[in-house]
C-alpha cells in the first residue's frame, strides 16, 4: 500500500497531466457588447462602400483588420506581413439585368496577370495573423479561425448585386460578414488574455467569398502553414442577429454538424452551438469552410443567420445587429476554439467528408 507521501506525489503528477490536457478557461466576456458594436460599425461604414473585392473599400477594411491583429499581438506570417496578396482578373460576366458586367475572377497566378490588359488586372488580400502554440508536442499543428471581410458593394459598382432600400444604395454587409470578422478578432482577444493555446491558431479574414470563395480557394493552394498540419477550421459567418430556431439570443448553429465529431465535442463541454436547423439551404457548401473541407480538413461554419430579408440588401446595417447576442456567440466561439486548440482532434464521421467533384 503506498504511503501518504507517495500518494500525494502521484496525485500532483496526475493533476499536472490533466492540466496539460484540459482546455484552459476562456476569460468572459471575450468582447463587451459596446466593443462589438464599435468594431462592427467601423467595418460596415458607408465609407467602405460595401467592401467589394478588389475595390478601395475592401482595401480599407483589410488595413483596419491588420491594425487590430497587430494591436492584439498576433504575429504576421503571410507573404507581406499580415497581407497575403490574391490575384484577380476582371472578366465579362452576364448578370440578370446587367449584361457584360466585369466580375473579379481568381487568376491562376500573379504571372497570369501579364496575359491580360493592365485595365483588367486586380489584386486583393487575405489578412492573416498567428498565435503560436505553447505545447512542444502540438504547436506544429494548427487551427484556422476565419471569416470573410468582403461584401457585394454598392449600386453603381462593377457588379450591381446590391438591392437598394429607399435612398440607401450601399450594401454594407454588417451581418454578412462584418459580424464574423468581429468574432474572429474577439476570439483572438479572448485567447490572448489567457495562457497561449497548446496548438497554434491561425486567424484569417478572407477576401472574395462573395465571388466564388476565391480568397479561401487561393489560401488552400498557398497556406501560410501546411494543410497537413491543420487540425480543424472554424469559420464564423452572419452572427449579427439571433435565430429562434437555434434557441434565440446567444445561441448559434454549426453547418454540417452531423458530418464530424466537432459538434459533439462542443456539446459535451456545454458550448451552446446546435445543428444547422435549415439543412435544405446547404449552408455547409456555401461558405469558405467548404474549400477546406474539400481538402479533407474538418471544417464547419458557425452562424446564427435567421434568413432575414436584408440578406444582400442595403438594409444589412450595423444598427440592426444585436450586440448582446453577438457578444454571447463570440464567447461561445472563443470557448470552441480553445477546445479545438487544447483538446482532442475532431474527426470526420463515416460518409461525412465531402468529396471533390470529378472532372
Amino acid at each position: 500500500m503506498p504511503t501518504c507521501r507517495s500518494t500525494g506525489a502521484a496525485l500532483l503528477v496526475l493533476l499536472a497531466v490533466c492540466a496539460g490536457c484540459a482546455p484552459a478557461p476562456v476569460p468572459s466576456p471575450a468582447m463587451a457588447p459596446g466593443d462589438v458594436m464599435t468594431l462592427l460599425t467601423q467595418l460596415s461604414d458607408d465609407s467602405l462602400r460595401g467592401r467589394m473585392t478588389t475595390m478601395p473599400g475592401a482595401e480599407k477594411a483589410a488595413a483596419m483588420i491588420a491594425r487590430e491583429m497587430q494591436r492584439l499581438g498576433l504575429e504576421p506570417e503571410a507573404d507581406s506581413g499580415y497581407f497575403q496578396p490574391v490575384p484577380y482578373i476582371l472578366r465579362p460576366f452576364n448578370l440578370p439585368g446587367r449584361i457584360g458586367a466585369l466580375l473579379p475572377q481568381l487568376a491562376p497566378s500573379f504571372e497570369a496577370l501579364d496575359t491580360v490588359p493592365a485595365s483588367r488586372r486586380r489584386a486583393s488580400v487575405n489578412v492573416i495573423g498567428v498565435m503560436p502554440g505553447r505545447d512542444p508536442a502540438l504547436r506544429g499543428e494548427h487551427i484556422l479561425v476565419d471569416a470573410h471581410y468582403d461584401h457585394i458593394g454598392a449600386v453603381g459598382d462593377p457588379v450591381n448585386a446590391c438591392r437598394a432600400t429607399g435612398a440607401d444604395s450601399i450594401c454594407n454587409g454588417a451581418d454578412d460578414d462584418a459580424s464574423g470578422v468581429v468574432a474572429v478578432l474577439g476570439i483572438a482577444r479572448a485567447l490572448a488574455k489567457g495562457p497561449p493555446p497548446r496548438r497554434t491558431v491561425v486567424f484569417a479574414a478572407m477576401t472574395g467569398e462573395e465571388v466564388g470563395l476565391t480568397g479561401a480557394r487561393w489560401y488552400v493552394d498557398h497556406p501560410v502553414r501546411p494543410l497537413s498540419e491543420m487540425v480543424a477550421n472554424l469559420e464564423i459567418e452572419m452572427i449579427g442577429r439571433p435565430d429562434s430556431l437555434a434557441g434565440g439570443p446567444g445561441k448559434g448553429w454549426l453547418t454540417g454538424y452531423e458530418r464530424s465529431t466537432m459538434g459533439d465535442m462542443l456539446a459535451q463541454h456545454g458550448i451552446p452551438l446546435v445543428a444547422d436547423p435549415r439543412p435544405a439551404q446547404d449552408f455547409f457548401m456555401r461558405s469558405d469552410n467548404y474549400a477546406l473541407a474539400l481538402r479533407g480538413i474538418v471544417a464547419h461554419t458557425l452562424a446564427s443567420f435567421n434568413l432575414h430579408s436584408d440578406y444582400h440588401g442595403a438594409g444589412d446595417e450595423a444598427a440592426k445587429a444585436d450586440a448582446v447576442h453577438m457578444a454571447a456567440v463570440i464567447d461561445a466561439a472563443a470557448r470552441a476554439v480553445r477546445l479545438l486548440a487544447d483538446g482532442p482532434r475532431p474527426e470526420w464521421k463515416p460518409g461525412g467528408k465531402p468529396e471533390p467533384a470529378k472532372p
